[in-house]
């Protein structure tokens, strides 16, 4: 099952996001999709690690989600973006390559008995990527949460802290 969550920046995905698991299981699993790639980001990642207590299972991983422990597990997958930089960097900005790599992961965690609860960040809600690769990712960003929200059972669009029921 998914439930997918997304918004903007600051817009209260992730608080939503572990509120939920924690109202569903007391055992949750976090998967953090991020590369640490300097010092500001370093920091903001051991922040969220420190939010969370130790009543949480964290993975640190972009690849191959669906071969870790997660079978009956309510599961945070944080988030899209990040895992979509990864692939996006890995394949050189080749969209279709990013893209398939992304949906072949997301269709291998179909096949996972567990709830998980994917977060992203919303785009096209503002201005235009001044670059052509910032107008890439962004398809590619757009193509993917659109592929997540079409196979999830929720969604929820975040406002201000407030969660929004689009799909449920």
């Amino acid at each position: 099952m998914f439930i997918y969550v997304s918004g903007g920046v600051r817009s209260g995905k992730s608080a939503y996001a572990q509120q939920r698991a924690l109202e569903l299981t007391k055992e949750p699993v976090y998967i953090a999709t991020a590369k640490i790639w300097d010092e500001d980001f370093r920091e903001r990642v051991q922040r969220h690690q420190d939010e969370r207590g130790p009543e949480w299972t964290t993975f640190e991983a972009y690849s191959d989600l669906h071969l870790l422990p997660l079978e009956g597990r309510i599961v945070v997958i944080d988030c899209i973006t990040l895992w979509l930089t990864n692939f996006f960097m890995d394949y050189t900005n080749d969209i279709s390559l990013a893209l398939a790599a992304f949906k072949k992961e997301i269709d291998q965690l179909c096949t996972v008995e567990a709830t998980f609860i994917i977060i992203s960040n919303e785009l096209g809600m503002g201005m235009h990527a001044d670059t052509e690769t910032g107008r890439k990712f962004a398809d590619l960003q757009g193509w993917a949460n659109q592929y997540v929200a079409a196979k999830a059972e929720e969604a929820i669009f975040m406002v201000s802290g407030l969660p929004l029921f689009l799909k449920k």
